[in-house]
């Protein structure tokens, strides 16, 4: 058993030191200069009052770029963002915006319907997909139109900064989002190349998601965003990390919340990602240190070694590539955190999203095993 741990926490300080590799070759690429601005068109699928959500929308309104557009899409218009919406569109009317009504969303994933019905009355064929608790800044589109630039891009995702509400479980879970989950990224993209998307901001040409099937193909999917980087790779299209980082405002939930949310992931990578799923145990070496350590006292040694090179990627990731603040002394708890959702996600194939029950199935796709009580409504996450 001391020989397996003792292995397995070589492979996971091995996967900390690549970490750290993998962040700087995604620092040393130079965002190019934009020559030209092509048109852009923002998404912005919207469920329920998120926290700071007219602040995180009118980010997208003061955008420094000479001609985009905002759609937003409400399932009706009992619904609170809309008036957030409409109090933003008559404050910045020569911005052209526009308030969809979907209706009661027929596809599985219903942000995914709210997408297409924005989608079909997109002027343009560069659009940004943003969820309702994002934060940006306005050179948000003049960086993300210069990638696009380059000839067979068709799909970027923008890496994210999680920012925490005040309460414990959310700091907890965004050390999480900022360190692990960003370093994944950063060395599949180093190792392999960017062959998916992830995360709740990406941009994308119409025409490849067209080439791709469209929504239609990935109404099915909970995690639609990481198979629409695969279905667009798969194609031959180009897929790639954008240089822009975008603020994720998690905002503040108590245990139960977190909980549901981030078993709601873990269960949801299993199944689109099964292998590099069970890999994700190299991404915690803490937790196998401290194994180390109890099943043999005497390799001591190799929990403050841990720590350094845990440490030391951790930092890089989060304040370096993303600019966030880190909190040292949460970190070893999320580290232990992560290790038992972690397990958790290898159990059960329900989650509960918006008020909904699902049921998951063994490709990631997804189907609702209830109706919607009525006036439930949740944040977008």
């Amino acid at each position: 058993m001391t020989i397996v741990l003792l292995a397995l926490l070589a492979g996971a300080v091995v996967y900390s030191l690549l970490t750290i590799m993998a962040a700087f070759h995604y620092l040393s690429v130079s965002p190019p200069a934009l020559k030209y601005s092509q048109p852009v068109s923002i998404l912005k699928p919207l469920s329920g009052l998120d926290l700071d959500l007219e602040s995180n929308l009118r980010t997208f309104f003061v955008q420094d770029y000479p001609s985009f557009e905002i759609l937003f899409a409400v399932k009706d218009l009992s619904d609170p963002a809309a008036e957030v919406v409409e109090k933003l569109r008559k404050e910045y009317p020569r911005v052209s915006s526009q308030l969809l009504v979907t209706g009661e969303p027929p596809y599985p994933n219903p942000k995914v319907f709210s997408l297409d019905r924005m989608m079909a009355v997109a002027s343009n064929d560069l659009v940004i997909m943003s969820d309702s608790d994002i934060g940006v800044t306005p050179d948000l589109l003049r960086t993300v139109a210069a990638e696009f630039q380059e000839p067979g891009l068709g799909v970027a995702t923008c890496p994210y900064r999680a920012v925490a509400g005040p309460s414990f479980w959310s700091r907890l879970e965004a050390i999480g989002m900022n360190t692990d989950f960003m370093a994944g990224i950063l060395v599949a993209r180093m190792l392999a190349g960017m062959q998916f998307a992830v995360g709740p901001t990406i941009a994308a040409r119409k025409t490849v998601l067209t080439s791709i099937g469209g929504f239609n193909r990935l109404k099915d999917y909970l995690a639609e965003d990481f198979m629409m980087g695969k279905f667009a790779a798969d194609a031959g299209h180009g897929v790639t990390l954008s240089s822009y980082v975008i603020e994720h405002h998690i905002g503040s939930t108590d245990w139960r919340e977190n909980a549901a949310h981030r078993l709601r992931w873990t269960r949801s990578t299993r199944r689109s990602r099964p292998l590099g799923y069970l890999g994700q145990l190299f991404t915690m070496p803490l937790p196998l240190a401290l194994l180390v350590c109890i099943a043999h006292p005497a390799w001591w040694p190799a929990l403050p070694l841990t720590l350094l090179v845990r440490g030391l990627a951790a930092y890089v990731v989060s304040s370096r590539v993303l600019k966030a603040k880190l909190n040292w002394l949460l970190l070893p708890l999320e580290d232990l955190a992560g290790l038992c959702f972690w397990i958790a996600g290898f159990f059960g194939n329900t989650i509960t999203w918006r008020g909904r029950r699902y049921r998951l199935q063994t490709d990631g796709r997804f189907e609702a095993m209830n109706h919607e009580p009525p006036g439930a409504r949740g944040p977008a996450v």
